[in-house]
């Protein structure tokens, strides 16, 4: 009868709570070996993103926020630096002859074929000069008056004027306002 008693065992109390702690054991191992596998995948994961080295994600987090810190400021120095130099250029551009205009007349009304000119060459501040070349017969004048935002001190004469007038002109005909440097 020792296979009955051994039967009869295992419907005991002690037989029924070795079957449930071999069951959780079963249950453990087999969980135990499922995560195991997850933790694989994750730590394959980990490798990608990280490399060979052995930091685990919060050091590799912290580094990769010094790092960004880092780049962060470089951006930002070298936007301060380039807005300097745009402004130093648009500052120097501002100086530069933006508008021009010529007008060409008969000074003398004598049908000489309009070989008298007024050119004026002003900045983006609407200053500049205004030269007027003198055809006679045998004779040529030049003029020369400075133009501080689109006036002159001198009185100009009304093709000077009408030179100036058309320099500011924008392509559509309207005057164009001084540049405000902004």
């Amino acid at each position: 009868m020792p296979i009955l008693s051994r039967v009869h065992d295992l419907t005991s109390t002690a037989g029924i709570v070795a079957i449930a702690a071999g069951a959780v054991a079963v249950v453990a191992v087999l969980s135990s070996l499922g995560l195991w596998l997850k933790l694989r995948r994750v730590r394959s994961d980990q490798r990608v993103v990280l490399g060979d080295r052995d930091d685990d994600l919060v050091a590799h987090a912290a580094r990769m926020q010094q790092q960004f810190e880092a780049l962060s400021s470089y951006v930002e120095d070298a936007a301060t630096r380039l807005n300097s130099r745009v402004q130093a250029a648009e500052t120097r551009l501002d100086g530069a002859v933006a508008h021009v205009a010529l007008v060409r007349y008969d000074a003398y009304g004598e049908m000489s074929g309009r070989q008298s000119t007024s050119i004026a060459f002003l900045d983006a501040n609407r200053s500049g000069v205004v030269l007027s070349s003198i055809h006679h017969r045998d004779t040529a004048r030049l003029y020369a008056k400075q133009v501080r935002e689109g006036a002159s001190e001198i009185e100009l004469s009304p093709e000077e004027d009408e030179a100036i007038q058309l320099a500011l002109r924008d392509d559509s005909g309207r005057s164009t306002p001084p540049h405000t440097g902004a």
